[in-house]
């Protein structure tokens, strides 16, 4: 490591260290897959906590745990099991441009693959060994059923097309990293955190601007795509080549706690 980059670990590791800890989930989309137990609870929970994880996150919170109730608190089980009654009681759920229509399918989708899979952490590690493979074959498997609404297919990001796919990064985060620290899950085995991506909005990418980390202008189309979250992350692993994306914390945060 370069010795001009410890004043900024150190700085960062404080950040991680502060924020990184219980406290923290209440207020964070996390909360919600927090509510469960059961690891398919956990996953399907999170996946649309992270799905929905834009804007403001007392209302992120709020649809997340009111789709919760929808599904009877139970989501594995209701993807799994659900009966009519069950899907109409869906049919007036909204979150921002994320409508019934976008719901069911995802609940579709989630009743064909645990069907054939225990975990959903197959639906991403069977399409290659790094993250960006993992998230372009995700994608095309999540729309591979018939009668896919085309407006659905705006809920899912993909590298392909040049996003940051910014809250699958987040949940694939809260799956596959493990520190102790009782925030992210860890309860994927075979996605290292060391693999990761660091989730990049505009906010950790003003963060990472102000500090030297990302060198791209505002007003670059590809600010925050996804080379800049893989420039983003590469940098981080010269902080902490095995838990890179452990600086979110710290770069999120930095953002919208503390207007750094």
């Amino acid at each position: 490591m370069q010795k001009d980059i410890y004043p900024l670990k150190t700085f960062l590791d404080k950040a991680v260290k502060k924020y990184n800890r219980p406290s923290f989930i209440k207020d964070d989309p996390i909360s919600i897959p927090h509510l469960f137990t059961k690891k398919q609870d956990i996953e399907i929970a999170g996946f649309f906590a992270a799905t929905f994880a834009w804007g403001n996150r007392k209302t992120i919170i709020r649809k997340s745990k009111e789709l919760m109730q929808l599904m009877d608190d139970a989501p594995y089980e209701f993807c799994l099991n659900h009966d009519l009654g069950g899907l109409k009681r869906l049919k007036e759920f909204k979150h921002r441009t994320f409508t019934a229509t976008d719901l069911l399918y995802f609940i579709e989708f989630f009743k064909y693959h645990y069907s054939r899979n225990k975990s959903l952490e197959t639906a991403f590690t069977r399409h290659g060994e790094t993250i960006e493979k993992m998230l372009s074959g995700f994608h095309h498997y999540f729309f591979s059923l018939e009668h896919v609404p085309a407006r659905t297919k705006k809920h899912v990001a993909t590298p392909e097309r040049k996003s940051s796919c910014k809250r699958l990064n987040m949940f694939l985060r809260w799956m596959a990293r493990k520190d102790k620290k009782g925030v992210d899950f860890g309860i994927w085995k075979n996605i290292s955190p060391s693999q990761l991506i660091c989730p990049i909005d505009l906010h950790v990418a003003r963060v990472a601007r102000k500090l030297g980390i990302l060198k791209r202008k505002q007003t670059d189309p590809i600010a925050i795509g996804w080379q800049a979250a893989v420039e983003l992350t590469e940098f981080l692993r010269t902080l902490d080549k095995n838990d890179p994306v452990k600086y979110d914390f710290a770069l999120f945060n930095l953002g919208i706690v503390e207007k750094f």
